[in-house]
């Protein structure tokens, strides 16, 4: 390793520099609370109190005599019982030959790719690139490996199959014809009578190409095949529409309510992206490198969720505004990342007793400083702006996992959401999630239902995401361990092209990538039929195979590079010095995906931004930053809310400079923020009765494939 790398990992500040290093935003009332709702007697005359070894506690329940049931319905039949062990035992034993084939075809892949490919001075401008810190650096890099793989004359030809460049030829020239029409237009100041505006017409033209993938424009495999950027056709487009919305946007020809009209109807067709942070235990600390590569580039989505560990870092992330991320995000955080600090020892008597290694009101206390204390959802979408989605899974099999937000769940507490979605069995028992009542309070919610790990069902919870927010464009940040040796772009990945050909063959050749593929695909078959006909056992009474089966990856995937040591650190803080690696590596794995990510948000955000200039004045806010904007502009009116506009309060440019002081939380004292004081109440805002719980209960969206009976999707990370 260079020296100038060790240096890189050993720049470690000082942990009190952190913003609010010392401080403890919980307050002890709501830690009682917590452990009050865990504590509550279950609804079952028989309940168990841990996954590993039910105790058998009896209850106060009704004299009446139930049936009692002595096996499984669902696993009936002479032939199941008679053929289920044989038929169990000859698939686990060709899954083992098959995983062993698939071992070693992915090593002679790599073999292929070390020691044939990557030689001479193409492996010299590779290491240099490996070895960069900052995104600007690591562009230079990336274009001198380009330039010498012959791949900026790649970007000068139009024609490729992967998108059509004759459509995207077309629609760039009149684009570029009427805006100049345009803007001559808005220099003279006249129109003759009869005529038709070119204002007009460009925003039809804009209308009919601003759509999502618009002609195979999003595409990921055409920004897999140079190490920076695209085609020039594709750039010059994604500019040139971005020129076209800016003229609308100041031209003085169209109304102000057409004007919204326009860019909403653009924000349907075009739709959202999203920052996906998957599970992973200590893996998760990969996700800040990430997080901080998008973030000094300014890319870094509003709409952000996270499961499991992903779920902690997407906490901190939306109740932090961009200034507080920036001075968090280095080394010296791993001094508050304290959830494993007990001994072994206490950890086996814990396991013995309870069933799990954590303690839960330990780990309630540890997380409320990444989520700022009881802060709800709906609280830290008011503070910074940014959609914070957490997966939580139902304790019982039947019913469906839920993702919770400020639209579903919008006073929920954080960090119970975060500790539900980490209730991994056997590590933590299956919590409460808590509720903030109208007078500052927790109290259980969903009825005191129990939650667990959002990673065994729905890693990636992609159609809830389409459902709330019109989420057609994911950044999925993954860091699984079990499935990381499965990942494998058999035809390159957004800014990495395969080694040899030039970029443009396969991994190890056709016949390596079609072995790859076709082990790949039996494994899953053979995982599908297990499932499908119930022959799979259920350890603590879970179903484990979603977490093999489920979908994965997004349109953009960025998988963190992970070293052998990290396995036996799977369930351990991260010291300054493994974290500064990981923080590398976050960055490193993120960088090839940048110009993708801004060319989206390009477009994204400047129709973003047309909506908030020109949306409707709205009588009723739900956040200081609408109060506040409307008391500025004086448009306080009777109007009822329009929905399609209540979703715009986010990346406005002065919505941290409103929240520099932070009075909306009136911190007066280290748990200001969870004292009845202190909070922000605000009573329309609060639940006040039974069907009023049952109506929010009911907006709960499962993101089951197959739950009932729904066609499952292939998990490949090769898209």
């Amino acid at each position: 390793m260079s020296s100038e790398k060790k240096s890189t990992f050993h720049d470690i500040s000082d942990p009190t520099g952190l913003p609010d290093f010392d401080r403890e935003f919980i307050n002890p009332d709501d830690l009682r609370q917590f452990e009050n709702a865990l504590n509550a007697p279950a609804a079952s005359p028989l309940i168990a109190i841990n996954d590993w070894s039910p105790i058998h506690q009896r209850v106060r329940t009704s004299h009446r005599k139930r049936p009692r049931r002595t096996k499984d319905e669902t696993r009936e039949g002479v032939l199941y019982t008679f053929l289920k062990w044989p038929f169990l035992i000859t698939v686990f034993a060709w899954i083992t030959v098959l995983s062993f084939g698939y071992v070693l075809t992915r090593l002679y892949i790599f073999l292929y790719e070390q020691w044939v490919t990557w030689r001479g001075k193409r492996e010299r401008l590779r290491r240099e690139l490996y070895l960069q810190t900052n995104y600007a650096d690591w562009l230079k890099c990336a274009k001198a490996l380009d330039a010498y793989l012959g791949n900026e004359k790649w970007k000068e030809v139009d024609e490729y199959a992967y998108y059509d460049h004759l459509t995207i030829n077309r629609v760039v020239a009149q684009l570029k014809k009427v805006r100049k029409e345009a803007e001559r237009e808005i220099q003279q100041g006249q129109l003759d009578p009869g005529e038709i505006s070119s204002t007009e017409e460009l925003r039809s033209l804009l209308e009919a190409c601003v759509k999502n993938n618009f002609a195979g424009v999003e595409n990921p495999r055409i920004y897999s095949e140079t190490y920076s950027g695209t085609k020039d056709l594709v750039q010059e487009y994604i500019d040139e529409v971005h020129a076209c919305i800016q003229l609308v946007m100041d031209s003085d020809c169209v109304t102000g309510e057409d004007k919204y009209q326009h860019f909403k109807h653009m924000d349907t067709n075009f739709g959202r992206t999203a920052l996906c942070l998957s599970g992973g235990a200590t893996f998760s600390y990969y996700h800040f490198g990430v997080i901080k590569a998008l973030l000094d580039n300014e890319v870094l989505p509003e709409i952000i969720t996270g499961t499991s560990g992903g779920a902690l870092v997407a906490a901190l992330v939306a109740t932090r505004t961009d200034e507080e991320l920036k001075q968090l995000l280095v080394p010296a955080l791993a001094h508050r990342i304290r959830a494993c600090h007990e001994g072994f020892a206490t950890w086996i008597r814990r396991w013995w007793r309870t069933g799990a290694r954590f303690d839960t009101l330990d780990w309630a206390r540890q997380c409320s400083w990444f989520c700022r204390g009881s802060t709800t959802f709906r609280e830290a979408y008011e503070r910074t702006g940014r959609i914070l989605n957490v997966t939580c899974v139902p304790s019982d099999p039947h019913s469906p996992t839920i993702l919770t937000n400020y639209l579903t769940s919008p006073d929920c507490v954080i960090w119970s959401a975060v500790l539900a979605s980490a209730a991994v069995p056997g590590i933590l028992n299956p919590v409460v999630l808590m509720t903030k009542k109208r007078d500052g309070t927790l109290a259980p919610y969903s009825f005191g239902h129990k939650w667990k790990d959002g990673s065994l069902r729905t890693d990636i919870p992609i159609k809830a995401l389409n459902l709330h927010f019109n989420v057609n464009f994911t950044i999925v940040s993954q860091v699984n361990p079990h499935i990381n040796l499965f990942f494998f772009s058999s035809r390159g990945a957004v800014g990495g092209p395969v080694t040899h050909r030039k970029g443009r063959g396969w991994r190890g050749g056709f016949l390596g990538s079609a072995i790859e593929q076709y082990i790949k695909l039996d494994l899953n078959k053979w995982l599908r039929v297990l499932r499908h006909l119930e022959l799979l056992p259920r350890p603590m009474g879970q179903d484990w195979s979603e977490i093999w089966l489920q979908k994965f990856s997004g349109t953009v995937t960025v998988w963190p590079k992970s070293v052998p040591s990290d396995f036996l650190h799977i369930l351990s803080d991260p010291t300054p010095e493994r974290l500064a690696r990981m923080l590398h590596f976050g960055k490193q794995s993120a960088f090839p995906k940048l110009l993708f990510i801004k060319n989206r948000l390009k477009i994204e955000s400047a129709i973003m931004k047309g909506l908030q200039k020109f949306s409707p004045a709205r009588s009723t806010a739900t956040s200081p930053i609408i109060s506040r904007r409307r008391q500025d502009q004086d448009q306080v009116t009777e109007e009822p809310c329009d929905p399609m506009v209540e979703r715009l309060d986010r990346n406005l440019p002065e919505r941290f400079s409103k929240y520099k002081d932070e009075s909306h939380y009136a911190e007066t004292s280290d748990t200001s923020l969870s004292a009845d004081s202190s909070r922000p109440h605000t009573p329309d805002n609060r639940r006040r009765s039974l069907m009023e719980e049952v109506r929010r209960q009911s907006a709960v969206f499962f993101d089951n494939p197959g739950l009932y009976g729904e066609a499952d999707e292939v998990p490949d990370g090769d898209k």
